[in-house]
């Protein structure tokens, strides 16, 4: 489970789901890096469509980051 720090921080940046674009930002790879793990399907974010446009849940990200901490100790 990620830590209310990191998903405090992430809400707050970029609110309660990030697009393609901030998923980038936050990995620091480019947009179209993203666009095509998630298109080989390995991404390790849980990504859904709505409205035509892919997104991530904060929560999601956070526990990502987290969990990329916990492997580098």
């Amino acid at each position: 489970m990620a830590s209310l720090v990191t998903q405090m921080f992430i809400a707050e940046k970029y609110g309660l789901r990030l697009d393609t674009k901030q998923i980038a930002e936050v990995l620091g790879i480019a947009r179209a890096s993203v666009l095509n793990k998630i298109s080989d399907k390995t991404l390790p974010l849980k990504t859904y469509v709505d409205g035509g446009q892919r997104w991530a849940d904060y929560r999601d990200v956070a526990e990502h980051l987290d969990s990329c901490r916990d492997r580098a100790a």
